[in-house]
């Protein structure tokens, strides 16, 4: 009996979490890094940004990193538009990565931050690495999700884009790359009908 007892609270506690899940609001954020290289720790991320999603599409964070290696693919470093003697000069990655969770805080409130990105395999690598290697812990957590994948899931069609979605011009800017998805995510939304919270 109390072996049932014992089975039936947990089950009880467990419909209760998943009630209180459903009821949290998320705050998605899309982000969009450039780096000088293919992974974080030998090559760095120079830059990024990230868009709250939500009408207007006012707030957005901007991050320049000083290189944290002395190795770079001058191919990969021009993408971002920046020389390596410019990069040199860009700030701290410990006050950027600080500066990023404290904006995450504020514009989450309470909240649950979700990434979200159109490579997620790409700009999650490094923006998990930096808020770990830096701060101990990524506001995150340990999952992200993928614009493309979930527009495809949509149309039903893994060779469908949802690239034309986007208002902002794809420019390289991590600001306005960023602001472009989200424009297109806000679209799925308003259009597709899609089930979101934000």
């Amino acid at each position: 009996m109390g072996d049932m007892l014992l089975h039936d609270d947990k089950v009880n506690r467990l419909f209760r979490n998943f009630a209180l899940f459903k009821n949290i609001a998320m705050a998605y954020i899309m982000v969009d890094i450039e780096s000088d290289g293919p992974i974080p720790g030998d090559y760095s991320m120079i830059c990024f940004g990230a868009v709250k999603v939500e009408d207007g599409l006012e707030q957005a964070f901007y991050g320049e990193l000083a290189p944290i290696s002395d190795k770079f693919i001058p191919e990969a470093l021009a993408v971002s538009g920046f020389t390596r003697e410019q990069t040199l000069g860009f700030n701290d990655p410990l006050q950027v990565m600080s500066d990023f969770q404290q904006w995450i805080n504020t514009v989450c409130k309470t909240d649950r931050p979700i990434f979200i990105s159109d490579n997620n395999g790409f700009d999650w690598m490094f923006i998990c690495w930096y808020f770990h290697h830096f701060l101990g812990k990524n506001p995150f957590g340990f999952s992200s999700q993928n614009l493309g994948s979930l527009y495809k899931g949509m149309e039903k069609d893994t060779f469908k884009n949802f690239k034309h979605m986007r208002v902002t011009k794809h420019s390289h800017n991590p600001v306005d790359d960023a602001r472009g998805n989200a424009e297109a995510l806000l679209r799925m939304k308003k259009e597709f009908g899609l089930k979101i919270k934000f």
